[in-house]
């Protein structure tokens, strides 16, 4: 998803070096005895590897929300328990201070290959405030940083935000990429038909995520304690079941958006009653019209069970958080059970988003048999919504490739006319990114001494494959080398179109750049028809294979490649991050196949089509977007805020 470095960017820099890992130790823990190790487990994968590359690992966490550093909140037995797991000895320094001068002076002999644990973050008041303080004491012991405890992600704590302020390195590990590649992909290309089941107790903690789901899903269920306000919404007596008066109108409102926007909602049809809120108590199964006004629903019934398991069976994907009764009473947990045995059965990706429900399906031994559960529950709900994490948004991000920002002025301005122009707006181009006008063959030598001390660089937007002959109007690579050219704009979908350029044609041009040492930025996308086909993927698979025929790696690794939805340029309309990184990231993986992962990684990849000051930012965090070709937007002042990206 996000332009994250990862462990695997970092590895090479850690060999002899301290790296602090904040992970999410908060386990259950009942005399002593770590009853569920399922986040330390999760946490081995990036402890392991950053061993392996030389480091000294150095683990931080929080562990419930003490008051005054209890005792009982000590990570003494995840320290036992990490040892146990990575059959090594892990020096526990308990210290209630966290980091003072004596755990810096038992950190000082530690080596490569050895591990260390912290105490309890929040023993230190200043934790959850984020002081910076605290956050430098943190980051004193180490010279890298890895954040990989996603169940706190979404909060800006000493240990998850302010620390990496003092970190000249900082990346995700493996669990935080995996929950963010997997909820990501899940929510925003799913295999359909999509289903959300939605529980818990109230409707006030999942409104943004029900919002959200309602424009992604094709259907959307809704069970445990806050289907009873939409029950109470539909016109029923819900007793004394749980109820937020205060968001009756909201579930009107959402049973109508709904309707309108062709998902199927569905609430239960039947319930369990009690007659207190006991496991002891007295309980019936009730038609939703025949609740008793002196009992409080607690699960959902047999008939619902039924409805509810049998449209999870054509399912392709499934988001489930949130219990269907009152899970932690076994007479009441039938419901959230059912669902669970439901969908370790069916043929669809299933993801558990946390809390609740993961402990749920934990408990009842149905993990192995779930796409993917995640971690954390507060943290996966916000993902969902599309709320930014604090935890890993202040990761740094990779910078593996340069970004560049290529402006195709098109058939705009004469010479004197873009030599004034670019000479007025290269001086305000500022960033990181590498930019390139890529004006009309006659201006080439006029805007090259209009921007020869400024950061712009000048391209062509065509180019022949001969190097000289009968071939009226045309260009050769020659000529654009000496008028000053570094870029050629080879393919753009304007000349497949209007001039009946073939992937052919594209890949003798694309020799012959290469050839020559001009930078080709190679032209690929797919047309409205192929989109709604569904064949965008296979298209511009076939487009980069025949463009790239007999071009070696070390010659592919020079080049870049646009890519361009031809129904997205100059429209207005713009493909989403999603469509946009699923293509890129299409792309990347071909060139992989092709040439191996050194390569692909190194080969730029833009993406045109509309691009503006609103979208490129968000477009260009993507993880295989490198930056843009711009069209009618680079001759205006908007082309400032999207070269700053």
């Amino acid at each position: 998803m996000l332009n994250k470095k990862t462990v695997d960017d970092i590895v090479s820099l850690v060999n002899g070096k301290n790296v602090l890992v904040r992970c999410d130790f908060n386990v259950p823990i009942k005399n002593g005895a770590i009853t569920d190790d399922t986040r330390i487990v999760s946490a081995l994968p990036t402890i392991r590897k950053l061993l392996e590359s030389g480091a000294c690992v150095i683990l931080c966490s929080h562990y419930g929300r003490p008051k005054n550093c209890e005792p009982e909140l000590s990570l003494a037995p995840v320290a036992r328990r990490l040892s146990e797991l990575l059959g090594q000895h892990v020096t526990f320094l308990a210290d209630n201070r966290v980091i003072s001068d004596e755990v810096r002076a038992a950190i000082k002999p530690l080596k490569e290959g050895d591990v260390a644990l912290l105490e309890n973050t929040r023993f230190r008041a200043e934790e959850t405030e984020n002081c910076d303080e605290f956050s430098k004491d943190l980051a004193s012991v180490a010279s890298a940083f890895v954040m990989d405890a996603f169940g706190v992600a979404h909060r800006a704590h000493s240990s998850t935000v302010g620390v990496i302020k003092y970190m000249d390195v900082s990346a995700i590990g493996y669990l935080m990429e995996k929950e963010v590649e997997y909820l990501g992909s899940v929510v925003n290309n799913p295999e359909r038909p999509f289903v959300s089941i939605v529980g818990g107790a109230k409707v006030s903690d999942k409104i943004d995520v029900l919002n959200i789901l309602l424009e992604k899903v094709d259907i959307l269920i809704i069970g445990g304690g806050m289907a009873y306000t939409f029950i109470k919404a539909m016109g029923h007596e819900i007793g004394k079941s749980l109820l937020e008066e205060d968001k009756l109108d909201y579930a009107k409102e959402l049973i109508q958006k709904a309707a309108a926007h062709n998902v199927r909602l569905i609430l239960p049809i039947d319930t369990i009653i009690a007659d207190q809120f006991s496991n002891d108590a007295e309980f019936k199964n009730v038609s939703i019209d025949k609740i008793d006004p002196n009992w409080i629903g607690v699960d959902i019934g047999s008939e619902t069970i039924k409805l509810f398991t049998d449209v999870l069976k054509d399912a392709k994907t499934v988001i489930w958080n949130g219990p269907m009764g009152v899970f932690e009473m076994d007479n009441f947990a039938k419901g959230t059970i059912a669902v669970a045995d439901a969908l370790s059965k069916i043929d669809a990706i299933t993801v558990i988003g946390g809390g609740d429900s993961a402990a749920a399906v934990t408990q009842l031994g149905y993990s192995e048999k779930m796409s993917h559960i995640s971690t954390g529950g507060g943290a996966s709900l916000k993902f969902l919504e599309g709320k930014v994490l604090p935890g890993l948004a202040s990761v740094q991000d990779r910078k593996a490739r340069k970004r560049l920002v290529a402006g195709n002025w098109k058939m705009n301005l004469t010479p004197s006319e873009a030599a004034e122009f670019a000479a007025n707006f290269a001086p305000k181009l500022t960033g990181d990114a590498e930019v390139a006008f890529c004006v009309p063959f006659v201006s080439i030598g006029a805007v090259c001494a209009a921007v020869a001390n400024t950061k712009v660089v000048v391209g062509a937007q065509n180019m022949h494959y001969e190097d000289k002959g009968a071939f009226t109007g045309e260009v050769s690579a020659e000529m654009l080398l000496e008028s000053g050219a570094k870029y050629v704009i080879i393919g753009h979908s304007e000349r497949r179109q209007y001039f009946g350029e073939t992937d052919a044609l594209v890949n003798r041009k694309l020799h012959k750049a290469i050839q020559s040492g001009l930078v080709p930025i190679v032209c690929v996308g797919e047309s409205l028809s192929e989109r709604e086909d569904g064949v965008t993927v296979e298209r511009i698979r076939i487009q980069v294979k025949r463009a790239f025929l007999n071009i070696k790696a070390n010659d592919a690794a020079k080049t870049v490649i646009a890519y361009e939805p031809i129904w997205a340029i100059g429209t207005g309309k713009t493909a989403t991050n999603e469509q946009a990184e699923e293509a890129c990231e299409a792309i990347r993986a071909l060139l992989e196949e092709m040439y191996g992962k050194e390569t692909a990684e190194k080969i730029r990849i833009l993406y045109g089509g509309s691009v503006s000051a609103a979208n490129a930012k968000e477009l260009f965090a993507m993880k295989n977007i490198d930056g843009g070709l711009v069209g009618g937007a680079s001759l205006k002042d908007e082309f400032e805020v999207i070269v700053k990206g």
